[in-house]
């Protein structure tokens, strides 16, 4: 008969399970991965911050998911690495430092997404109305778009994962390398029936949500260079709005191979490589595709270049 410990604050998360001969070299993997993470996106960062010919709204707006992109990332791979290196009985984590995490993890997610939605509502206007560009997205427009990216998964994932820290405990083992809803109310022996619909009610909400804002968008964009003769429109539509799909893409597909794998137990393994990968691929490649895209980050580095080797000679 299975042991059942009621409420425990204590928790032990059960990680990877690797072969004794490879934790090393998947921990270096793992370190190095987080170090050319943290580099990319902190530098995207102080360049934005740097340079004055950055400082307009696409830039601005991208700005939101670098720093979603550095929380969702520095919240779960500096406590993966140490437990990597720990036996699993010795992988503890208490209740509100869980609860803490998974509320990041979800919030890192959801507004990666409401954050695309209002870069793709840029894009829009700039391309669809480009004399109306600066009228339309003034300072205070984009206080509103930036409180709306982060308030509204703020109270989503806030009642999310309410609903199951309000379920009694009695199991302490966090079937994952680090806390999420589901490894949350798992944890639970009543019904969760309550947390399964809202949770499949907010999954709907912002897949929808994103994808059918997305796709309005981009028709309405298609629509517009195909009337329009505009060679120059034309190219920096479809530069930027690459860009920004790519983007999209690889975000969409990481987090839907994770949440379709928590469907199936038997892939455990397999859904735990997909929760990290959600975390470190998409905030990896954002600075890279952004950054060859961009005209004005490609002229910062040549001038950053230029003055090095100038400095260098003298």
């Amino acid at each position: 008969m299975e042991n059942y410990t009621y409420n425990s604050f204590i928790l032990q998360v059960e990680g990877f399970k690797l072969p004794q001969d490879s934790v090393y070299l998947v921990f270096f993997l793992f370190l190095i991965s987080y170090i050319v993470f943290m580099i990319m996106n902190v530098g995207i960062l102080a360049i934005i911050c740097i340079d004055k010919n950055l400082h307009q709204p696409m830039y601005i707006l991208f700005c939101n998911l670098t720093v979603s992109d550095i929380i969702g990332s520095t919240h779960v791979l500096p406590r993966l690495l140490s437990d990597m290196l720990l036996p699993p009985s010795e992988r503890l984590i208490s209740y509100y430092e869980c609860v803490v995490q998974a509320f990041i993890t979800h919030l890192f997610g959801t507004t990666s997404h409401t954050t695309l939605m209002i870069m793709a509502f840029d894009r829009y206007v700039a391309i669809c109305h480009p004399l109306h560009y600066s009228a339309i997205m003034t300072n205070k427009m984009m206080i509103k778009l930036m409180v709306s990216a982060w308030g509204v998964p703020f109270v989503l994932v806030g009642i999310l994962i309410g609903l199951s820290v309000r379920l009694n405990r009695c199991r302490t083992l966090i079937e994952n390398p680090y806390c999420d809803n589901a490894s949350l109310f798992k944890l639970s022996c009543e019904s969760s029936f309550i947390n399964n619909i809202y949770g499949l009610v907010f999954t709907v909400v912002v897949f929808v949500g994103s994808i059918g804002s997305t796709v309005l968008t981009y028709t309405r964009i298609t629509f517009a260079c195909l009337t329009s003769k505009n060679k120059s429109l034309n190219s920096k539509a479809l530069k930027t709005c690459s860009t920004h799909l790519l983007v999209y893409l690889i975000m969409s597909v990481s987090g839907y191979i994770a949440i379709i794998l928590h469907r199936f137990p038997q892939y455990s393994d397999y859904r735990k490589l997909s929760a990290i990968l959600f975390v470190i691929v998409p905030g990896g490649l954002n600075p890279i595709i952004y950054g060859l895209q961009s005209k004005e980050i490609r002229s910062f580095f040549s001038k950053l270049f230029l003055f090095i080797k100038h400095n260098s000679v003298h």
